[in-house]
């Protein structure tokens, strides 16, 4: 039995891990983005959700700088506050639930990676910390955003399958 991490790639020869480790983050990220302005209030927050139906979206500041992002789990604390579960009541879930900006309800300081850092150490920090997507910075700046669904379909092209 062969471990599949190990297994050459039939096109190269090289083994998959070499494959993924030589693939960059900046040639697989999504670079077209929807994000969300710190200053964005509620209604425009729900606003982008309700029209672009993704689960994450970067928050930035007025210098495209990566400030923190908003999930669909926060709108969903906020909209349903009431329903929050006892223990989960502290006052800074009362603070983010009077938030009207988004400044005020996002998560602030979200975990991000460089471009020019591998595909491989991309899956391993989305694994590491239990991530579905990691915001990419260069210099500073919101530059792209990558998803576990980006790393499948190119570590999928690298086995060489269609």
């Amino acid at each position: 039995m062969t471990d599949a991490g190990n297994e050459d790639c039939i096109q190269c020869g090289r083994s998959f891990s070499e494959s993924c480790n030589e693939k960059l983050i900046e040639q697989v990220m999504i670079k077209d983005l929807v994000t969300i302005h710190e200053d964005d209030t509620l209604d425009k927050v729900l606003e982008i959700f309700s029209k672009h139906h993704f689960h994450t979206y970067p928050v930035v500041n007025d210098n495209y700088e990566l400030v923190g992002i908003i999930d669909q789990d926060v709108m969903l604390r906020i909209l349903l506050v009431q329903r929050t579960p006892r223990l989960e009541h502290t006052h800074l879930a009362a603070v983010v639930s009077q938030g009207e900006t988004a400044k005020n309800i996002m998560v602030p300081h979200p975990v991000s990676m460089s471009s020019d850092e591998s595909l491989c150490e991309a899956a391993d920090m989305m694994l590491k910390h239990k991530m579905d997507r990691v915001c990419v910075v260069d210099d500073g700046k919101l530059v792209g955003i990558m998803c576990k669904p980006d790393i499948l379909n190119e570590i999928y092209e690298l086995r060489g399958s269609e």
